[in-house]
């Protein structure tokens, strides 16, 4: 019974040793790395995200990219890669995480901010002289018509020629190609001066009768300065329109008048052909004339200030 004991006792620690040689060794999680920050500005609506996995014990088998925050939902095109462009930015910061899965199952995470800053104002500002999208046009129902393109005003008046009444108008174009079609207009303000010599309507005020109202019109369909003319000129829209009270003074320009949403259509619409001016009731004995960019004052030629992103 001793020598059994005895036999017992010397095997124990053989046995605890060799039960301590079957211990399993744990998996040790992967690292994720999602990369440094970015920053990005509009018009650019798009990034980059690069990141990378290590696994001590094993080896990277998957990637997910997801957004964890941000001021919409971007499109994240290969979410299951370890590089991937995210797309449909706006204007504020992001939050994306990386998540990485080893050959075990188990998993690492790690996050990248990406901000997205808006697009610079930019103002263009347009007063040309001579301008050649430019002409004062006049007829009535009688075929009594003509134009003068290169003449020193432009104006909106009903007056009278040897008897009959008599219409003008005044259509006008800036060069707004260096806008993008897809810029956002955040204001554009007109400005048309008084012409202080006027050789239409009484020939001395620039302002004259009872209802000289006005109304500034986009112009909606193509013409050319050089052959247009009362029959022929181009068709405006109504919508939009800018409505200009009258006035008793004899001289009165109009400073930053508000187009905003005709200069709109015209840019995003590719749809650029100017503007009409014209009396808003053409009754006779009413005008308001104002320079041209072909007046011999620069200062006082048609002006356009616009602010876009």
């Amino acid at each position: 019974m001793k020598k059994l004991a005895a036999k017992l006792f010397f095997s124990l620690p053989f046995i605890i040793l060799f039960a301590g040689c079957d211990k399993t060794e744990l998996n040790k999680p992967p690292v994720a790395d999602a990369g440094s920050p970015s920053i990005a500005q509009l018009p650019a609506d798009s990034v980059t995200l690069t990141g990378t996995g290590s696994d001590e014990d094993g080896q990277i088998t998957a990637y997910l990219w997801s957004q964890i925050k941000g001021p919409n939902s971007s499109n994240i095109i290969n979410p299951g890669s370890a590089s991937t462009k995210v797309q449909g930015l706006i204007a504020g910061s992001y939050l994306f995480q990386l998540m990485v899965v080893d050959n075990d199952g188990a998993t690492g995470v790690d996050t990248v901010s990406v901000i997205v800053l808006s697009n610079p104002i930019k103002t263009l500002s347009v007063q040309p002289s001579n301008n050649p999208t430019e002409v004062h046009i006049w007829g009535n129902a009688t075929n009594l018509e003509g134009s003068y393109n290169g003449a020193p005003e432009i104006g909106a008046t009903a007056w009278t020629s040897n008897g009959p009444t008599v219409y003008q108008r005044g259509l006008f174009k800036f060069d707004l190609t260096s806008i993008p079609s897809n810029a956002t207009i955040l204001s554009a303000k007109l400005s048309l001066y008084s012409n202080p010599t006027p050789f239409n309507g009484d020939l001395v005020h620039a302002n004259s009768g009872s209802d000289n109202s006005m109304l500034i019109q986009r112009v909606v369909s193509p013409w050319i300065a050089s052959s247009v003319k009362w029959n022929n000129q181009p068709g405006t829209t109504t919508v939009g329109q800018i409505v200009v009270p009258h006035t008793s003074q004899s001289f009165l320009d109009l400073i930053d008048v508000n187009v905003t949403d005709l200069v709109k259509a015209m840019v995003n619409n590719n749809s650029n052909y100017g503007f009409m001016i014209r009396l808003q009731t053409e009754a006779i004995y009413n005008s308001r004339i104002f320079a041209s960019s072909f007046y011999n004052d620069a200062s006082k030629h048609p002006k356009i200030v616009i602010q876009y992103q």
